[in-house]
């Protein structure tokens, strides 16, 4: 017995990842662009819930100053 691969079967197992390798590149893109997708809107999902802290953060204090101005004027 040798230990060189039978050359039938090199030829076997390339001829299979030729066919193989469409299926794996559309597979592989599908992932991908589900992924991207997934992750876009994780975060605009996250952007969207800082941006609603800092809206209510700036919202507070346009009302605190408004009251210490309505104080000041007094």
């Amino acid at each position: 017995m040798s230990d060189e691969p039978n050359p039938k079967s090199h030829e076997l197992r390339d001829r299979l990842k030729q066919l193989a390798q469409p299926l794996v590149d559309s597979l592989d893109s599908r992932l991908r662009e589900q992924v991207d997708q997934r992750v876009d809107e994780r975060v605009e999902a996250i952007v969207n819930a800082r941006l609603s802290v800092i809206e209510r953060a700036i919202a507070d204090l346009d009302r605190t100053i408004k009251d210490l101005e309505s104080r000041l004027d007094r």
